[in-house]
This record gives C-alpha cells, sequence and structure tokens, in this order.
C-alpha cells in the first residue's frame, strides 16, 4: 500500500515571532489531543538510529532527495505509549511510518538485538530488522523538545513549535529521565516551525503566516537529528 505523501515547511523562528503567530493561529486552528491533555504542550524525546556509516547522517549533510531516518519515540518521558517510527523524505515530500512496541522490545531493538523482528506482520519493523542486520543500524543520539501542535481540517494541516531543543549528547538511555542534556541554540529562543499539510496549504493559512513571521523566517531544510550531532567529532 503506497504511503501518503505530505508538504513539510520548516522554519527557525525567534520567540517574538512564535508569539505573533500563536496568537492569529489560536481562533483558527485548533490544539491536536496531546496538547489539550498536557495543558497546552507536551515533551518529546526520540532516540535515532542510524548506519555504521552515518547515512542518515551524511545523506541529510549532502541534501539526498530520498532517505529514511528511523527513530524510537516516547512521550512526557514515560513509558506507556512507545513507538518505532521511520521518517521517509520522497523529494519535497515527507511520509511516516509509526508501529506501537513497548518498552521491552524498545530495550531489545536499542540493545542491537533484532531477534524475531523478521517473523513481524509489522513492514516497518522487518525493515528495521533488515537495517540492524545488512547496515548495522543502531542508536545513536536523544532528541529532546517541548512541542506545541495545531490542527485544521482543511488539507490536515498541521502546525507545530518546537521549543527548548536539547541533545542527548552520547547517551542511548532512552528511559533515564535524568539524562544530561544540552541546548542545540546558542540562543535560547529560537525554536522549530512546522508547517504539514496534504496538497495545497489553504491561503488564508498561508497568509496568516505571512502576516505573523513576514520575510524575516527564511524556509530551510532544518533537521533536529542533524542539530543533535553537531556536537560530535566527525
Amino acid at each position: 500500500m503506497a504511503l501518503p505523501l505530505r508538504h513539510e515547511l520548516k522554519y527557525l523562528i525567534s520567540d517574538m515571532q512564535y508569539r505573533v503567530l500563536k496568537s492569529v493561529l489560536k481562533p483558527v486552528l485548533h490544539l491536536d489531543k496531546n496538547a489539550v491533555k498536557n495543558g497546552g504542550s507536551y515533551h518529546i524525546r526520540s532516540l535515532y538510529f542510524d548506519t555504521v556509516f552515518d547515512d542518515a547522517y551524511y545523506d541529510k549533510i549532502d541534501g539526498v532527495k530520498n532517505r529514511d531516518k528511523y527513530r524510537i519515540r516516547i512521550y512526557n518521558l514515560k513509558d506507556k505509549e512507545v513507538f518505532m517510527e521511520c521518517k521517509t523524505k520522497a523529494g519535497n515530500l515527507i511520509s511516516k511510518r509509526t508501529v506501537e512496541i513497548g518498552r521491552p522490545l524498545a530495550e531489545q531493538i536499542i540493545a542491537g538485538d533484532p531477534y524475531g523482528l523478521e517473523k513481524t506482520r509489522y513492514g516497518l519493523l522487518g525493515d528495521v530488522y533488515r537495517e540492524m542486520r545488512t547496515n548495522l543500524l543502531h542508536p545513536v543520539v536523544i532528541v529532546d523538545y517541548e512541542r506545541e501542535a495545531f490542527l485544521h481540517p482543511a488539507e490536515e494541516v498541521r502546525i507545530t513549535f518546537d521549543k527548548h531543543l536539547r541533545s542527548g549528547l552520547n547517551s542511548i538511555d532512552l528511559f533515564n529521565p535524568n539524562v544530561p542534556t544540552v541546548p542545540v541554540f546558542d540562543d535560547a529562543q529560537n525554536m522549530v516551525l512546522e508547517v504539514k499539510y496534504n496538497r495545497v496549504l489553504p491561503p488564508y493559512i498561508a497568509d496568516l503566516l505571512t502576516f505573523a513571521i513576514g520575510g524575516e523566517a527564511i524556509q530551510q531544510a532544518v533537521s533536529k537529528y542533524t542539530l543533535c550531532r553537531r556536537y560530535e567529532q566527525k
């Protein structure tokens, strides 16, 4: 079955731009369910994986158009919901596959043991097995941030503000709430704005974005994964 492909626009914005944009979006869009449950925002922690040759890292740096990134994700530093994900970039479009795996399987994968994944009925886990066996896919960095997410039903628009981005450096201790992390941005006010939609961004939402952030925010290929690995010696 073909994966749904969506557009994704990314920007680095300031705290002031965030405040203006949020004020104009709130009357038009609504918070996603996770934000509602957690008082407006929620914490995301992802443990990203890469091959023995750091293909995901260098493909991103080199601007390779078609690429995959594998990660295990948890919310609010809890192990109640644990997801294996693969984000695929296909030219200017993106898609994401997700399977809930639970903590025991997550710890098995983090430990480098793919046993049993070859028998799964989930294609994503089968791909993880293949990558672990052939390309030595393994965990490399923890990515932490706080997210506010707004939704609109037209074209399934999803606008997210990812704040307080921090890197777990060389730790892969996903479930440890006390793992040391460091801020990625020199300016603590910087955050990542992401705009996702299906085919066409509704004009009135595009106008709100232009009004709020103007020409000061430049669309760019921001990667939280590569930002969080910039401290490593390559």
